[in-house]
């Protein structure tokens, strides 16, 4: 028999439930309550907000490191053009939003870390119509973050082609909460024993991973991007590209499949790892099967630049 407790009781109940990955939790702030805690466990949203029982909502996730957020004002203007794509206002000003995101990533009091902010259409029912949610949902969430160990880098990883197709072009530029095409890619790789799953669009050019962009380094030297209509456009390859720009030829084009066989290096770069060679395709080596000059310069470029551009919070 289901017991049928009060709330008091039902609250001990839930707080002493065992929750994997509480511990990394640091800090989490959620605007209906107006204030930050840092025991995990009260890392609690309700049930009906569309954000998560209808993927309505956006985010954005950065690290920061030495005391430094990353490109902060690089995700938080992306934020809020992903919010602006759906019709989503903060419950608050963005200046609020901006200031409490802080806030709780200095009341985590730790040097390195990933700060998660979220905007959600709210609670309100477990329909589907935006007007149902009375007031939209804010949450910031600092969690722990620990750096892989050069080897991983000079190794590199694997990847292959996953079945499952690039995003459509209308949510290319949204960074939803719906990561069900990722969750899928990823499982595919664990099956495979692969790594990092690439996924390209209708005509077979190439997209992007489950969670973090790729590009490829060509025979010439030049470093070739994919085009970003069928792919988030991710802060740190664009920052990347700016930072290697007079180093090296950049250019922005469709890149057949076959081009990565070709390729001299392909490269996976994403918030957490920077970025990382990707040394086999398809259970082919790519370039010399090593860690190659250009994905070592991009790497010291950006850990160079969080130092030297990074918010001090």
């Amino acid at each position: 028999m289901i017991p049928v407790l009060d709330s008091r009781n039902y609250l001990a109940r839930l707080l002493a439930a065992k929750r994997p990955g509480v511990d990394a939790v640091l800090a989490y702030y959620e605007y209906r309550v107006g204030a930050i805690v840092k025991d995990g466990s009260l890392m609690l949203a309700p049930l009906d907000d569309h954000m998560f029982h209808r993927g309505d909502g956006v985010f954005e996730s950065m690290k920061f490191a030495e005391g430094r957020l990353y490109q902060f004002e690089e995700h938080m203007a992306r934020l809020r053009r992903s919010a602006e794509s759906i019709c989503l206002e903060p419950p608050c000003p963005w200046s609020d939003v901006r200031t409490a995101a802080l806030e709780t990533t200095r009341a985590a009091g730790a040097a390195i870390g990933h700060l998660r902010l979220f905007l959600g259409r709210g609670p309100g029912s477990f329909g589907v119509d935006p007007l149902e949610s009375p007031q939209s949902s804010f949450y910031a969430v600092v969690t722990r973050f620990t750096p892989q160990p050069l080897s991983w880098y000079e190794k590199g990883l694997t990847a292959f082609r996953a079945r499952m197709p690039a995003r459509p072009a209308c949510f290319s530029h949204i960074k939803d909460v719906n990561y069900l095409n990722a969750v899928f890619m990823v499982m595919e790789g664990r099956k495979n024993r692969k790594d990092i799953p690439l996924c390209f669009d209708a005509e077979g050019h190439l997209a992007e991973s489950a969670v973090a962009n790729v590009c490829l380094v060509d025979k010439e030297g030049a470093l070739v991007v994919p085009e970003f209509t069928h792919a988030l456009p991710g802060t740190t390859i664009l920052r990347a590209v700016e930072l290697v720009r007079d180093r090296l030829a950049c250019v922005t084009r469709p890149i057949p499949e076959a081009e990565i066989f070709e390729a001299s290096e392909l490269l996976l770069l994403g918030t957490s790892p920077g970025c990382v060679p990707l040394v086999e395709y398809e259970g082919r080596q790519i370039g010399s099967g090593e860690r190659g000059p250009v994905a070592r310069l991009i790497n010291d470029l950006l850990d160079e630049d969080l130092r030297l551009s990074g918010l001090l919070f």
